[in-house]
């Protein structure tokens, strides 16, 4: 039990991370990102970091991918 809070709380770590230096602008865009990624990783994508990708979620990869930089990425703003 103690391993899946200290896990979760290193998720949460890894997400302020990336919102406090504004690389990302809020957590939900974040969220957004990950999902998007994780979604590729299903499909099949290469992951762009050493985590091994058979005994680690996509999400998690995902994320690992976003705090490295290793995500392509473009906000385009509404008219």
């Amino acid at each position: 039990m103690a391993n899946k809070n200290e896990e979760m709380v290193e998720e949460i770590e890894e997400i302020q991370e990336l919102i406090d230096p504004p690389e990302i602008d809020s957590k939900y865009r974040m969220i957004i990102l990950a999902a998007q990624r994780s979604k590729q990783l299903q499909r099949g994508a290469v992951s762009r970091t050493d985590i091994d990708i058979r005994k680690s979620k996509p999400t998690r990869v995902a994320l690992k991918e976003l705090k490295e930089k290793r995500v392509n990425f473009e906000i385009l703003e509404q008219t």
